[in-house]
This record gives C-alpha cells, structure tokens and sequence, in this order.
C-alpha cells in the first residue's frame, strides 16, 4: 500500500484548503491508499477527519512562533523542536509522496524539514494557494503592486501585514533563506502545482523558474454546490422582490473589495440589495442601505442555497490566485462579474460572467445588472454545464491521483 502524506496548517472543512487536502486523502483512499495529514496542533481544533492525523507542535510552540514573526520577521523559522520531531514521524511513516500545500502557519521550520527532504529522495508536490513560497514576506504584492519579489525584496511595504512583523523588517534575509532552502532539492524531486495559470506565470519570475510546474485546478463539491429553489433563501432573509447581488469571502478586508462594495451601495436601485457573507460583527456597523451582512457560515448547504438565490455574484478582489467562490458561483447557475485580477478570471467566459477593469464598482454594477435584464435563466444552465466540466472535485483530485503514481512509478523508492 503506498503512503501519501500531506501538510497544512489548517484541516477544517470550513477553510478552502483543509476542505482541499480531506477531500484528496479520502480519494487517495479509494484507490487504495494509505492517506495520512500533517497539521498544526496549535491552531486547528479539528471536529473529524477520515485520513490519519499527524499533529505537529502545541498551543505554546505556535505562540512561541507566533512571538518570532511579530518581533524579528522570523515566520517559517521557529518551532524548531516540533519540525524535528515531526521530521523523526516522516522518517517512521515512509511516504512515498509528500504533498504540501501550505507551510507558512506558525507550526513548522521550513529550513530544518527542507534539509531533511533534500536528502529523502520522497517525491515532493507543492500546491501553490498563495506567494509566500517566493516573497520575503506578503503571501500577496498585488494590492501593494510591489515586484520586488523578483529581485530579492527589502524594505517590505507589507511588513505589518500577514504574517505581520510589527518591528523588524527581515525581508531580504528571508528570501534569501527561502531561495537556499526551496531550491535545494533536485529538480525532478519536487514538482510545483500552481492552481492558476496566473501564478505559474509569475513563478516564472521567481527563483522557482527552473522547476517543473503542473497546473492543477482546485475543485468544487458540484453535489452540494447546485441549483435550488430560491424561494425559500428570499424568505428567510427578507429578499422577495430584490435583485441580489451576492459576495462572499472567508474573511472581508480591502484587498477582497469591502471597502468597494461600501462604495457600490451608493449607486444601487430600490430594488437592488448586495448581500455580503463572512461579514465580521465590527464590520455590520459599516454597511448601508440596501446591504445585508452575513456572518461566515460552516453550513456549506446554506451558502450554496445563497449562490443559488443571487442574480450575480460579484468578486470585487484585488489579489486571489483561483477563487473557489467563483466556481461555487458557477455551479449554482449564477454568473460572476469579478475584476481582471491574478487568477480570478480564470473561470470567466462568455457564458459563466463578465471581467471588469480593478476597482471600477460602476462598471461592474453595470454587468451585474446587464445579468438581471437577461435573466437567470439566460445563464443558469450555461454555468451548470461548464461548472460540471471544468470544476468537479471528482476530476480535479484524480488529476493529483495521477501525478502521484507517475511519481512513484518513477520513483519507485526514497531514502529515508
């Protein structure tokens, strides 16, 4: 039975990337894997999970970490014990193929696991959800428009953004380290997954530009995310007779668009209403009229009813790598109108929504309502079909399937 292990922060089903790597291990495990994940104890209070669970570190090591990236920009460098420990795991759990997805989480030493798998020969996948992997600090420049990344940062514009460090500004050196302990591995060890053409792009301008790259998608629950009856959704929110326009986010800040969609409440009709879901209680003081503030939701049902109920789902985001929500969109038979931003225009055609210019609310009001004069029906079925072509988890996740076992035919055993 071959072993695939997995690394991420977080597992919960209610981030995107936890969702991602239990829904891979479970495929994994159909066909005969045996599927294990790593994650940081400190931060993640997981509620299940079918794939056997490797906890890294504790509650006081990721404060500990968490202290490190404050003061000194250390983030991805502290939590020595727990790396080693864990490292001392991988070597008991013989995997055949290691797949990261995230590391930047405060529970991990990138330089002392990235020594240890240079020397492995265990076949290495790293899922791109973001750029930390190739920045001396932002896991984004695009709001910034900072390229400093391509040259080897400095004098960081976002060094108190995440992971913030609220004195020193380590930059330089920490792209230096990245570079030393990213690239250490032999070139056919490690293959990089971007999930958009838009960031394998980029990487071609990072000190990853000789690795092999393999773009890979995310997917969707095309079961869960469907066409419903919006009736019910307009009635218990209040919403018979309003056009809606829908957003949604994990987490509502500028660089998503809130500050955007504030401005867009100006220019709304009567019978217009912009719903927005995973508003945060200090931001439901901020709305205006003909707004109408959710709180995030575990209840994935509940969010694909919204989806569904929506005229036009609007992503006003100025930096994203390959939204899930848009796809989430799709699948429930709404069409999305989104700025030309990083790979958020990747799921856009003729048919499944319109892109506009970054932060032109008008003109993706005036998309949005050009949806409304069609009619859902125009593009309801249009999005389904495209949705279950492209976005079905089922297909994206037998994609990795395959790159695993083209891995381990060719690499048939590791040093461990």
């Amino acid at each position: 039975m071959k072993t695939l292990l997995q690394i991420n922060p977080v597992l919960r089903v209610n981030t995107s990337t936890g969702r991602i790597m239990q829904e891979i291990g479970e495929l994994a495990m159909q066909h005969g894997w045996r599927s294990c994940i790593a994650y940081s104890k400190g931060r993640d209070g997981i509620k299940s999970c079918q794939s056997e669970v490797i906890p890294v570190g504790n509650k006081w090591s990721t404060i500990w970490h968490g202290l490190e990236t404050r003061l000194f920009d250390r983030h991805g460098l502290a939590s020595n014990e727990a790396t080693r420990l864990f490292v001392k795991q991988i070597q008991e759990l013989k995997p055949d193929v290691i797949h990261i997805h995230n590391i930047h989480g405060y529970f991990l030493n990138y330089q002392i696991l990235f020594d240890f798998l240079a020397q492995s020969n265990i076949p290495v996948i790293w899922t791109v959800h973001d750029c930390w992997l190739y920045t001396g600090h932002c896991y984004y420049y695009s709001y910034a428009g900072c390229n400093k990344w391509q040259t080897g940062c400095g004098h960081c514009p976002q060094k108190k953004e995440f992971p913030a460090s609220w004195l020193i500004d380590r930059s330089h050196q920490n792209y230096e380290d990245k570079k030393q302990a990213f690239t250490s591995l032999p070139l056919d060890q490690l293959t990089i997954v971007p999930v958009s053409e838009w960031i394998r792009e980029e990487m071609q301008h990072s000190f990853f530009r000789n690795n092999q790259f393999h773009v890979i998608h995310n997917g969707i629950n095309t079961n869960i995310f469907n066409i419903y009856n919006p009736e019910q959704v307009k009635q218990k929110y209040g919403l018979n007779g309003k056009h809606i326009l829908l957003g949604v986010a994990s987490i509502w800040s500028r660089e998503k668009g809130f500050d955007d969609c504030i401005q867009m409440t100006d220019l709304l009709h009567p019978d217009e209403m912009l719903v927005l879901v995973g508003v945060r209680p200090e931001q439901q003081k901020k709305l205006k009229k003909n707004m109408l503030g959710i709180p995030r939701t575990e209840n994935i049902h509940q969010l694909a009813e919204l989806y569904a109920a929506a005229d036009a789902f609007i992503n006003p985001t100025w930096q994203d790598n390959y939204p899930t929500v848009n796809l989430e969109a799709i699948a429930c038979g709404t069409p999305v109108v989104t700025y030309r931003t990083g790979g958020s225009i990747e799921a856009i055609t003729d048919q499944t929504g319109f892109i506009v210019p970054q932060g032109n609310v008008k003109e993706m009001l005036e998309a949005a309502r050009l949806i409304s004069q069609r009619g859902k029906a125009y593009y309801q079925q249009p999005c389904r079909t495209y949705a279950l072509e492209n976005f079905r988890k089922e297909d994206r996740y037998q994609d990795y399937l395959d790159l695993y076992d083209k891995l381990t035919e060719r690499n048939p055993s590791a040093n461990i």
